[in-house]
């Protein structure tokens, strides 16, 4: 029985031991919407927003769009937005 759930899921491409967590928005685009913003914006911590932006890139970078996803949503609440 389990070679045959073990076959079914290859088979389907389920991956028994490592689960995939897809980002709900690409971080290249939440990294133009970031870009426009901090244009935009002169925050009260620039320096905080700028870090926070690298952070995201080089997570962007590594396809680790998740964790992208997030310094960029914590640069955008820096902003105010």
């Amino acid at each position: 029985m389990k070679e045959l759930l073990l076959s079914a899921a290859i088979a389907c491409g389920v991956s028994l031991f490592a689960p995939v967590a897809y980002a709900k928005v690409p971080c290249e685009e939440t990294l133009k919407e970031v870009r426009t913003a901090r244009d935009a914006a002169t925050p009260a911590d620039a320096t905080k927003v700028d870090n926070l932006i690298a952070k995201g890139i080089e997570r962007c970078n590594a396809d680790d769009d998740n964790r992208s996803n997030d310094f960029f949503q914590q640069a955008l609440t820096a902003m105010g937005k």
